[in-house]
């Protein structure tokens, strides 16, 4: 089913063992227009930190919980896990060292090698340009959907538009 990404952010997110915070971002790789994470405000339990949480760890569609504002979004994963994982530096982009600690503490497979999580099968590439990409130690193709809101869609003969949300498969999470 498709759904607005608007209808998740400020939502609770629960581990399996209480509360970890609330969605506050995406993160979506700009050439296969997948979201590879959820970024979590932690609030007060883990000092205001935000940490990253791929779409596959949710234990049920994210878009059910829609309806009441209290449900909180189901994590697979725990409090401590997420507590102890490598902290991520928000005023600078994901870098791909973080990315594989990130992903060796959870024993994760490395979607950009193969490993499919946090990844779609067969997409079209359809490559944005920006000073993110220009950035050093950074992933190139990793966008924050909040930061990309408001961008203007350029055709080739001009202004087409500007992007204000984005609708989500949340089967795959392709965007």
């Amino acid at each position: 089913m498709d759904q607005d990404i608007q209808n998740l952010y400020g939502r609770k997110l629960s581990a399996s063992d209480g509360e970890i915070g609330r969605v506050k971002d995406f993160y979506f790789d700009d050439e296969s227009w997948v979201i590879r994470y959820l970024v979590a405000d932690t609030g007060s339990w883990l000092a205001s930190r935000s940490v990253l949480i791929p779409p596959q760890s949710l234990s049920a569609p994210a878009f059910a919980y829609h309806a009441g504002e209290d449900d909180a979004v189901p994590v697979k994963l725990t409090r401590q896990q997420i507590k102890t994982c490598p902290a991520m530096d928000s005023g600078r982009p994901v870098s791909r060292q973080y990315e594989v600690a990130y992903h060796r503490h959870y024993g994760w497979p490395i979607y950009w090698q193969g490993g499919g999580l946090s990844g779609a099968g067969d997409t079209v590439a359809l490559p944005m340009t920006s000073a993110a990409e220009t950035k050093p130690g950074g992933d190139a193709h990793l966008r924050s959907a909040k930061e990309v809101t408001g961008y203007q869609l350029q055709a080739k003969d001009g202004p087409v538009g500007t992007i204000h949300s984005f609708i989500v498969d949340e089967q795959n999470w392709l965007i």
